[in-house]
C-alpha cells in the first residue's frame, strides 16, 4: 500500500514551493495547473526529457501513468499531483455544455477514484496531491478550513476522509509551514509522527517522518 498525503492551502502558501527538495531522479511531476514550478532551475530538474514531468489535467491520464510508475517505474519514490484543483476545474468547463446532475456524479467519481487509486500503488511509492483550500462558517459560528472542491457532491464525499495526513500550508509573516493538527481546519498526521502543530514547509522533512508509518 502506496503513501498518500494531500497539502492543501491557499494560492501563494507555498504548497508547490514545499516540493523544492525532492530528488527529480526519484520524483515524477504532474503539473496539473500547467503553469510550471515554482523555483529557479525548475525546467532542468524536470522535463520530458528526463521522463519525469507531464503538464496534465486529465484524471485518467493520470490514473494510467501512476499505474505504470507503479509497476514499471521502481527508481520513481514520489508522484507529486499539483493540484487537485485544476483537475476538477478543467473536468467541470469541459462539461460545461452538459446539463444535471449526471456531470458532477461523473467529476466527483473521476476524483475520487484517482485518490483512491492512489492509495493501492507500490508500497515504496508516496503520492502527493496539492489542493487549494476554502474558509467556512457553519450555522453555529464555528470558521473552519478544508480542501475546495467542485460541486456538493465532492463536498458530503469529504475528500479528506481518503488521507491519512493532510498537511495545511500557510504563509505567516513570511515564514512558510505545514499545520499538522487540526486547528479549526481538516488537517491530521497519524499518532505520533509529529509533536509540533507547525513544521516547516518542507515534504522531504514530512516523508522521512512518515516512514515508520
Amino acid at each position: 500500500m502506496s503513501k498518500v498525503i494531500c497539502v492543501a492551502g491557499e494560492s501563494g502558501s507555498g504548497k508547490t514551493t514545499s516540493m523544492r527538495n525532492l530528488d527529480p531522479a526519484s520524483t515524477f511531476y504532474f503539473d496539473c495547473d500547467k503553469k510550471g514550478l515554482s523555483w529557479k532551475g525548475w525546467k532542468k530538474q524536470y522535463n520530458s526529457a528526463n521522463k519525469n514531468y507531464r503538464a496534465t489535467s486529465e484524471a485518467k491520464s493520470i490514473e494510467q501513468i501512476l499505474h505504470g510508475i507503479s509497476e514499471k517505474s521502481p527508481q520513481i519514490k514520489v508522484a507529486v499531483i499539483d493540484t487537485l484543483n485544476a483537475i476538477m476545474i478543467d473536468d467541470e468547463f469541459s462539461r460545461a455544455k452538459e446539463k444535471g446532475y449526471d456531470k458532477w456524479q461523473d467529476l466527483a467519481t473521476s476524483v475520487w477514484n484517482l485518490v483512491s487509486m492512489a492509495n493501492t500503488l507500490r508500497d515504496d511509492l508516496t503520492v502527493i496531491f496539492t489542493a487549494h483550500t476554502q474558509t467556512e462558517r457553519d450555522d453555529s459560528g464555528f470558521t473552519f478550513t478544508r480542501i475546495k472542491t467542485s460541486g456538493k457532491k465532492l463536498d458530503k464525499i469529504v475528500l479528506e476522509s481518503k488521507f491519512t495526513t493532510v498537511l495545511i500550508s500557510k504563509a505567516i509573516d513570511g515564514k512558510y509551514v505545514f499545520e499538522t493538527h487540526a486547528r479549526n481546519s481538516t488537517a491530521k498526521t497519524p499518532m505520533g509522527a509529529f509533536e509540533q502543530d507547525e513544521i516547516p514547509n518542507d515534504i522531504i522533512e514530512v516523508i522521512k517522518a512518515l516512514e515508520d508509518y
